[in-house]
């Protein structure tokens, strides 16, 4: 019986999973540069927060916000703080945590074979392969003034009036579910 005990912990123990990747978890929001943060973005630095809506929502919510009819509805957005006109172009981002699990196939065949009953295999491990993969979703922004000078770097003069401005934008993104409200909040 100690053999039986002694052989289903080590199945156990081989059958846990090693991380490949995990997806970066984000309370609020960060600053970060793009091409840090995920391989493809723009080198500037961008507002990221984790999108826990549907795909596609951060971008009918822009659209209606602030009326593209469709065109154009990911750059060159324009937004106005104390009469001075900013832009802002935007970026749907999927990291997905990525594990591999440590018992082989085999293993787990014969492991199932070796704990049934009466000549049926037990369901314990599992005998499918190896790699998977769970989505996580993020929103990157990045704001330029009308020369294209990144308002979100450290040294921008504009940073705090444009965080701030970010951070509402996020807000009240998050807290609508019908984007047709935010023409009458304008």
């Amino acid at each position: 019986m100690k053999k039986v005990l002694f052989f289903v912990s080590i199945l156990f123990l081989i059958q846990s999973c090693i991380p490949l990747r995990i997806a970066p978890n984000i309370s609020d929001y960060k600053i970060e540069k793009g091409k840090k943060f995920k391989r493809g973005l723009p080198k500037q630095q961008l507002f990221i927060f984790e999108d826990p809506k549907k795909a596609n929502e951060f971008y009918y919510y822009v659209d209606t916000k602030y009326q593209l009819n469709s065109s154009n509805a990911y750059d060159n957005i324009p937004f106005v703080i104390n009469n001075v006109t900013y832009y802002f172009s935007f970026y749907e981002v999927e990291i997905k945590d990525k594990h591999i699990d440590l018992l082989s196939p085999a293993a787990a065949i014969t492991a199932n074979a070796a704990l049934g009953r009466n000549g049926e295999r037990a369901e314990i491990f599992n005998e499918d392969p190896k790699i998977r993969k769970a989505g996580n979703y993020y929103i990157a922004i990045n704001a330029y003034d009308n020369l294209g000078k990144d308002c979100l770097d450290k040294n921008s003069l504009s940073r705090p009036l444009v965080l701030e401005y970010l951070r509402a934008l996020k807000k009240e993104y998050l807290a609508t579910h019908n984007y047709n409200e935010v023409l009458f909040k304008n």
